[in-house]
């Protein structure tokens, strides 16, 4: 199964034996040659083949970021990893190696083509990034357990597979099997299905794989539902509101709140809670459910103002850069009417003139484009700070907003800390005299010795309570404020690099324009 090569010490995967692979498989002809000279950039490589190099390890791969084909088979290497940035690969052979356990392909989210042919892995799994393959080869393996192919049911694409040579090939009823579990397959074991194989598969196995399907549909089902939740959750962080529309926040409150959930068991604390309509469980809720509301509400105000700001700065670019245009156009008409000139003039003063004039246009064009640049940075800038204050106002008016709502959540956890106590004190009267008529558990009534220790007990739950509500504030106003900071600091880092790339362009042009101009040889011109 595995190949060592007894003469040969395995080898490392460096720059030097990259380099080497890549400079061997460059094209011959005088391109090739030049790029030999200059160097060929890893980033730039395609198709890498490094077969039969007697590689123990998958290594310094990442410069490969571009990289479609990897050919690794015929080497010993023992573990799939090293892989992880070549994300647009799409054809990889690890054929004929010493691989035990399928792993390190969870970002090759394109690859339609894997080879793990004669290796030794038993089983068929951690695939799942694979969501496009079409082409699987897994022979002279040891995969024994025909569960395995239950598992490739969840690749759509998949067109053909080679198991022969595994344990499980030799099964009475492999071929029927796979054939009725992965009924989209053409291709088993380099062999065509055909219809009739098929037809007499899926009736076999039709009442298992009816309930497989059902089973299915219902995970299905589950993983939608369980998507959709992250999805929606993902939306509602995106606001700073979420968990804000359920009793999140007030069931938090007594998880940790050890005195509190004792104090629950007295008489008249249920119905302080939880009695209806008018129980602190419930407006609590419903002042959770306002701010949720309102941030969904400033959320979408935020997204239409950002929505806004991004097409008046892309509608003064679109413009400025038309502008920019026609003066090019404008310039190189004349520019190359001038150099017509130039060449059919056979007086040198008037050529030498003539040349000046080419020159002083394109200082002319220069002064131009960088005055359409000043103006446009000057445009941007007012703009961005117009967003930037009506950002600004938005997220404070949100705090404020949101700060007030929290402050009626603390002065329900107020009254209901001055009921609480209120019915404590007098359970506690009721346990002197000797008039409590219900019984209560024992770690209820070590609360009760004296007054001193009962409100303790009620004050350390009122502080938990506050401790949440406060500590929820705090998060939701942090991290508005670090998104807004975050949002403004990239805006005006994007126009800066904007306006120097542009910049440079200018430059670049007008410096290529002068040199060609400098460049022109007098003799050439006369001829």
């Amino acid at each position: 199964m595995n190949r060592l090569y007894d003469s040969m010490e395995p080898r490392v995967m460096d720059d030097e034996l990259l380099k080497l692979a890549v400079a061997e498989q460059g094209p011959r002809e005088e391109a090739g040659q030049l790029a030999k000279q200059e160097g060929i950039l890893f980033k730039d490589v395609l198709s890498l083949q490094l077969d039969f190099q007697n590689i123990l390890r998958i290594d310094n791969l990442w410069q490969f970021e571009n990289l479609r084909k990897l050919q690794l088979d015929n080497n010993v290497i023992e573990r799939i990893e090293g892989l992880e940035n070549l994300i647009h690969l799409v054809w990889l052979d690890l054929s004929f190696n010493n691989i035990e356990t399928i792993e390190g392909l969870d970002t090759l989210v394109n690859l339609e083509d894997l080879s793990l042919f004669n290796n030794r892995i038993s089983k068929i799994d951690s695939l799942d990034a694979l969501v496009k393959l079409q082409v699987l080869s897994l022979g002279n393996n040891e995969i024994f357990n025909m569960m395995n192919i239950i598992y490739l049911r969840r690749f759509k694409d998949l067109r053909t597979l080679s198991l022969s040579g595994n344990p499980i090939s030799e099964a009475e009823d492999y071929k029927m099997f796979v054939c009725a579990y992965l009924p989209d397959l053409v291709y088993l074991d380099f062999r065509r299905i055909d219809d009739l194989t098929r037809e007499v598969a899926e009736i076999k196995y039709q009442y298992t794989i009816d309930e497989l399907k059902h089973r299915e549909t219902l995970t299905q089902a589950q993983q939608e539902e369980a998507r959709a939740q992250r999805e929606e959750l993902e939306v509602h962080k995106a606001g700073f509101i979420e968990h804000f529309n359920s009793s999140f926040l007030f069931d938090s409150m007594y998880a940790e709140d050890t005195e509190g959930n004792k104090l629950a068991c007295l008489p008249g604390v249920s119905e302080l809670l939880e009695a209806y309509p008018f129980n602190y469980k419930d407006k609590f809720v419903i002042i959770c459910l306002n701010i949720f509301e309102y941030g969904l509400k400033q959320q979408e105000k935020r997204k239409v103002e950002i929505d806004t700001f991004n097409e008046c700065i892309q509608e003064a670019i679109r413009e400025n850069q038309e502008q920019g245009k026609q003066k090019i156009i404008e310039f190189e008409e004349k520019h190359l009417q001038n150099l017509s000139a130039i060449r059919e003039e056979s007086e040198m003063p008037v050529i030498e003139m003539k040349i000046v004039e080419c020159g002083e246009d394109i200082t002319q064009l220069f002064n131009v484009l960088m005055t359409l640049e000043l103006q446009l940075v000057e445009q941007l800038e007012e703009t961005i700070n117009i967003f930037e204050r009506n950002i600004i106002d938005l997220v404070g008016l949100f705090i404020e907003n949101v700060q007030s709502l929290m402050a009626q959540c603390r002065d329900l956890e107020n009254h209901h800390h001055e009921k609480l106590l209120e019915i404590s004190i007098n359970t506690l009267e009721k346990i002197v005299k000797g008039e409590l008529d219900e019984d209560l558990p024992d770690d209820v009534r070590t609360l009760f010795v004296d007054k001193d220790t009962i409100v303790n007990a009620v004050g350390a739950s009122h502080d938990i309570h506050l401790l949440k509500i406060d500590n929820r504030e705090d998060e939701l106003i942090t991290r508005v404020n670090s998104w807004c900071t975050h949002l403004v600091d990239k805006i005006h880092t994007d126009e800066i690099m904007r306006n120097r790339k542009r910049v440079k362009e200018i430059n670049q042009y007008t410096d290529h324009m002068q040199n060609e101009l400098d460049n022109l040889e007098f003799g050439d011109i006369l001829d």
